[in-house]
């Protein structure tokens, strides 16, 4: 990787078995935002979680978010004045679907501006949390790569993939550009 690699997780944090988490743990210069509360997340102070980390580790930065952590992405891009390299947005949810967590309403509405860097948006066709026409809705609206895994679930630890090493290779390709 040429830049910094920033791990943003999505409400709950990811666990062990996350491809998150399995990332930092065999990359060691990769870095968590962390959050004050990850079960009762607050848009704005996930943000400014966010931006100091990103003024750290500087404009070459790629982001990985999951889940939660790709509307706070979008949210942070829409609002910020520092520049990042790339952003992979795995498992976009949908505010407006049934299995939407609740304590993240302030997450909506999903901005649909272009975004101002890279990103690639990757999706599974049975996502519990946002269906494959609403990631690619939002992938079209924010000018991103739309990649379709297939069956992977909400693309998390139970989704069985260990260490995700296509979503891996999609990261590697953001941070060469």
């Amino acid at each position: 990787m040429s830049g910094t690699v920033l791990v943003v997780p999505g409400i709950g944090n990811s666990g062990p078995e996350h491809w998150q988490s399995r990332w930092e743990a065999q990359h060691p210069t990769y870095r968590r935002v962390p959050q004050r509360d990850w079960d009762n997340p607050l848009c704005l102070d996930w943000m400014d979680s966010l931006e100091l980390a990103v003024q750290h580790a500087g404009p070459r930065t790629v982001i990985a978010a999951h889940s939660l952590g790709c509307l706070l992405t979008v949210h942070w891009l829409a609002r910020t004045r520092l520049k990042i390299g790339g952003a992979l947005l795995v498992a976009v949810p949908d505010p407006a679907g049934r299995n939407f967590p609740s304590e993240a309403a302030d997450f909506a509405p999903v901005p649909q501006q272009r975004l101002r860097c890279r990103s690639t948006v990757v999706a599974s066709v049975d996502d519990p949390y946002g269906d494959l026409e609403f990631a690619r809705a939002c992938a079209d609206a924010w000018g991103s790569r739309f990649v379709n895994i297939g069956k992977a679930g909400h693309i998390n630890a139970a989704s069985g993939l260990g260490n995700w090493e296509e979503g891996h290779r999609l990261l590697e390709e953001l941070s060469k550009a």
